[in-house]
């Protein structure tokens, strides 16, 4: 063989083993893409056990959108697997996540329940775990907006509602100075200057109650409370004011019941309701304070004469600073808060405060609390009694003395 044969047998051969290299490289290159798409197209491994464990709502989610796999809270806000991401706005933050290193967030709506259900207001972030596959965590903040509004709305009105009382004081003190050389003028702006700083304690002791019960996480002067405790507690704080009001307190229902929680706080919550109650009653009528066993619940009911509260404002009389007629709150020194304590103070201990009212006709205000076995040991009172406590009295007229 001649070297011109040679040369050419070589070139061929070099051809071959050329294309033959290049083969293989071609299907180890299309054997490693296709265990990359069949890895993209599976969940990693342990991705639905970790999902599990999330308390919050989690979820991942393909390329068309479809829900693959959930956390269990995650069904709260319609996220179930095999279904489509309900909402365009998490659709478009999904979109924004694709092919991105870092995660991206949005804050959005999504409804909790089914209609009529309000949407809630969440945060998701969306972070893409591979080129298929995006994981999706929903965090539920409406109860913290709720609240930061609340605290925002709280410091306002304090600021506007303690600003007439240190207003007054101020200018009384000043009239009391100018008026130094007239006695009985120095003795009129010096009582409604006592009358102010009375408000104004008044008002301060309220917020300071009502921000420690909106503050606190739990109650901590828990124990096994009598509920004859806190009526009897409640109607003796209020018992001179009913008397100077003409007002009879009449005590009544059953007897040796017991709740779990603060005697003093729900004191105070009891109190506010026979002192409103007093309040708002015309001179030689009645409040009633009714106590009931119904099923595991007790039942505390305040009911009075008075005037009546309109329909239209009856879900607003537990609103801080408002008061239903502000007139005679101003009179009487009301500073809208009370009805605001009641309601707190009874959601602390698991409760529930219910309004039945009607114009000219009165109010009951019912408490309802979880109810106790009575416990070992604590005396057996009598089922049912019914006492007049505070003997009415004709309303003092304006300057007779006491």
């Amino acid at each position: 063989m001649n070297p011109t044969q040679l040369a050419l047998v070589a070139l061929v051969a070099g051809v071959f083993v050329g294309l033959l290299i290049s083969a293989v490289a071609f299907l180890a290159w299309r054997a490693r893409v296709k265990a990359q798409e069949q890895a993209d197209g599976e969940l990693p491994a342990g991705a639905r056990e970790v999902l599990r464990a999330f308390d919050e709502a989690a979820l991942i989610v393909d390329a068309s959108f479809t829900v693959i796999a959930t956390s269990p809270t995650a069904e709260l806000f319609g996220l179930r697997e095999g279904e489509t991401v309900p909402g365009e706005e998490l659709r478009t933050l999904l979109r924004s996540s694709r092919g991105v290193s870092h995660s991206e967030t949005g804050t959005l709506r999504l409804r909790r329940g089914v209609a009529p259900a309000e949407p809630r207001l969440v945060v998701a972030r969306a972070s893409s775990i591979t080129p298929r596959f995006t994981l999706v965590l929903v965090r539920d903040i409406t109860e913290r907006e709720r609240l930061a509004a609340m605290r925002r709305d709280f410091v306002a009105n304090t600021s506007h509602e303690l600003k007439t009382p240190v207003g007054a004081v101020t200018l009384l003190a000043e009239a009391i100075e100018s008026a130094a050389d007239d006695p009985q003028q120095v003795r009129s702006f010096a009582s409604r200057l006592s009358a102010e700083a009375l408000r104004l304690g008044n008002l301060t002791s309220r917020i300071m109650s009502l921000s420690r019960l909106q503050s606190s996480d739990e109650l901590t002067e828990l124990r096994d409370v009598a509920v004859d405790e806190v009526v009897t507690s409640a109607i003796e704080t209020n018992a001179i004011t009913a008397e100077s009001a003409g007002v009879a307190l009449i005590r009544g229902g059953d007897r040796g019941l017991y709740v779990r929680g603060d005697v003093q706080v729900l004191s105070e919550a009891i109190g506010n309701l026979i002192a409103n109650a007093i309040v708002y009653s015309p001179p030689a009528s009645q409040v009633g304070v009714g106590v009931r066993a119904s099923d595991d619940t007790v039942e505390i009911a305040v009911t009075d004469r008075g005037i009546g509260i309109p329909e239209d404002e009856q879900q607003r009389v537990f609103e801080r600073f408002y008061r239903a007629d502000a007139a005679r709150s101003r009179r009487t020194g009301g500073t809208g808060l009370g009805l605001s304590i009641v309601k707190h103070a009874v959601q602390r201990h698991g409760g529930e405060v219910q309004l039945w009212s009607r114009q000219g006709h009165g109010s009951t205000f019912t408490v309802r609390l979880p109810a106790i076995p009575t416990p070992d040991g604590a005396p057996v009172a009598p089922k049912k009694t019914t006492k007049r406590i505070v003997r009415a009295l004709p309303a003092r007229a304006k300057g007779e003395p006491s």
